[in-house]
């Protein structure tokens, strides 16, 4: 028989052994939420983002989602996200800011934003047309310093003497060390008829040189296709390619057919200072000259291979002999690495400029935009050529030279090509 007293014990301690089983519950349950927020970091609840905010956590998923490098430069891309909400944002341009500070954490120049305006620049250049001082400039892969690839043939560039491999030090005073590629290119536009100064160094002798150029209508013909009689036994078709536009292929088949139809038995293809520009393009062009074999693979984050083949529709089975130097990138190089691991093409000239690297355009919500390194290429031999380039198959040096020396007896690499054409 129970006493009253010993009855107030027992509920007493049925009362703790409650406490003790909903705190021992409490406890797992908060060990669980640390856990779960260790695993997956904090998750937005009901949060309301500001507008500028939306086109920051954009930018961020875009990348989280494609950019090559899924240690993202080895950093915690959560945590980094984080830190960024917490601070205030103000207007576009703070947001625009922030997203820069956090693309330059990837260490990549080709990851990049695009702001309204430049985006809206790079569409219509890839389509064939631009307005500004004509320079084709990138960004060097080993220093990240600004370079010009080559001036646009006609353009103000071109003719006050600006040359491939010079680097811009300023755009009318201001230091391009920290400016993205586009927001070089943006300054160096501007109304027909306005003017701009260039602060370049040229490093063949090396000198620093001011150059005060006025602005015009610049009309980009991606193809120069001319016949070479000088040997009339073996007449040479003479095509150079200035970049990879989405009307490039188009306008280098034509040029091929016309050179076909004057009597031409090899050909000359002129990828000199060619920046590059569309991957598509580059792979299409392969296919002129390919019947069959791959013509590019490409790696994605996940280490995965795809592979582009020709389509085998080739327009010609005629010699071919590619010129190539330290201008040659991108879309060129994809090109020119198709062309000699195939054994369709000798490549005479020097090394290449080594972007291997493939980007991808995203657009944003306010219709500015990202350019993402999505993927890198190998060559059909699977050569990784980022920082590298490719090692022409008959190197010849050239000092610099101007468009209307292209073909003559200073173009040492051209009358390389030629007798490589010629002694079969």
């Amino acid at each position: 028989m129970i006493e009253g007293r010993d009855l107030q014990l027992l509920a007493r301690n049925v009362r703790n052994d409650q406490r003790s089983r909903w705190g021992g519950l409490l406890k797992l349950a908060l060990i669980l939420v640390v856990m779960v927020w260790g695993w997956l970091g904090p998750v937005d609840v009901a949060q309301a983002f500001s507008e500028d905010q939306k086109i920051f956590l954009q930018a961020w998923r875009i990348v989280n989602q494609a950019y090559l490098d899924d240690s993202f430069n080895h950093q915690n891309w959560w945590r980094l996200r984080q830190d960024y909400l917490q601070r205030p944002l103000a207007d576009r341009e703070a947001a625009y800011g922030a997203i820069e500070e956090m693309l330059a954490t990837l260490d990549d120049p080709f990851t990049r934003l695009l702001r309204p305006e430049q985006y809206r620049s790079l569409q219509v250049s890839t389509t064939g047309a631009l307005s500004g001082v004509g320079l084709q400039i990138d960004l060097n892969p080993n220093t990240h310093d600004l370079e010009v690839v080559a001036p646009i043939p006609g353009s103000p560039a071109e003719q006050a003497g600006i040359l491939g491999g010079d680097r811009i030090l300023q755009i009318d005073g201001q230091d391009t060390a920290p400016l993205p590629l586009e927001a070089a290119a943006q300054l160096m536009r501007g109304p027909q008829g306005t003017r701009v100064t260039l602060t370049i160094q040229r490093p063949k002798p090396e000198a620093i040189h001011k150059f005060e150029l006025v602005r015009d209508r610049i009309a980009l013909n991606p193809v120069v296709a001319q016949l070479d009689r000088q040997n009339p036994q073996f007449p040479i078709g003479y095509l150079r390619l200035a970049q990879f536009s989405a009307n490039a292929r188009a306008e280098l088949a034509q040029g091929m057919v016309n050179l076909e139809n004057q009597g031409a038995k090899g050909y000359i293809l002129d990828l000199r200072n060619n920046p590059g520009g569309l991957l598509q393009a580059g792979i299409d062009i392969a296919g002129l000259w390919l019947d069959d074999g791959t013509i590019v693979y490409t790696v994605n984050r996940q280490g995965m291979l795809d592979s582009f083949d020709a389509p085998h529709h080739a327009l010609t089975t005629a010699p071919l002999v590619v010129l190539v130097n330290q201008g040659t990138a991108s879309a060129s190089e994809i090109l020119a690495g198709a062309l000699q691991d195939n054994g369709r093409a000798v490549l005479v000239g020097e090394r290449t400029f080594g972007k291997g690297l493939i980007q991808s355009l995203f657009e944003l919500p306010d219709d500015s935009g990202l350019a993402v390194t999505v993927a890198k290429y190998e060559t059909p031999n699977h050569h990784d050529i980022h920082r590298l380039g490719i090692l022409p198959d008959q190197v010849v040096p050239q000092d610099p030279i101007t468009l209307e020396q292209v073909g003559t007896a200073v173009d040492r690499q051209y009358q390389a090509a030629v007798q490589a054409l010629i002694a079969g």
